[in-house]
């Protein structure tokens, strides 16, 4: 995002299920408060589909998994960095009976763009929306369906924490 920034916020999170939920919440909060509520859900899946992404393929234990959203005058942007720039994340087709794997085509669906930059230690999944324009002729960019999608998060953190369990049965 080559432009001013009229907004930023950026914080530090330890590589754990509970940072996933933490992350959302603030993603969605500082949208709103940025003038942006009609974001606030779509945000909030992507973000949680970022850490998710960063916790389960990208953390290193002892290593912190970092969340910036940005407002520009005609973005905003929101990208998750983790330690790991050896594994880059890809869209994949995932089968109906698959827990994971549909994380990346919901950033793709509701972002404008989204991408990855390797740095010197790891890499930065971002996505972006150029404000702006008006919702697209089916609706899908409408609060409503953001809303939807973020109680999905939601669900879709409950199955993560469960994963990361040690015996893997959510015990």
């Amino acid at each position: 995002m080559n432009q001013p920034l009229l907004f930023e916020g950026s914080l530090d999170y330890t590589p754990l299920a509970h940072s996933v939920t933490l992350a959302r919440r603030r993603a969605a909060r500082l949208v709103g408060e940025w003038g942006h509520p009609d974001r606030a859900g779509e945000v909030a899946v992507v973000v949680s589909e970022l850490m998710s992404n960063a916790l389960l393929h990208g953390s290193l234990q002892d290593r912190l998994i970092r969340a910036r959203i940005s407002l520009g005058a005609a973005t905003l942007r929101v990208e998750v960095g983790d330690p790991r720039g050896d594994r880059l994340p890809w869209p994949r087709p995932a089968q109906d009976t698959d827990q994971f794997g549909r994380g990346l085509l919901l950033v793709a669906a509701l972002a404008d763009r989204w991408g990855v930059e390797v740095r010197g230690t790891g890499k930065t999944v971002y996505a972006e929306w150029v404000l702006g324009l008006a919702a697209d002729a089916d609706g899908s960019r409408s609060g409503q369906a953001g809303l939807v999608l973020s109680e999905a998060a939601d669900r879709s953190s409950q199955s993560i924490r469960r994963h990361l369990q040690p015996d893997g049965l959510g015990h």
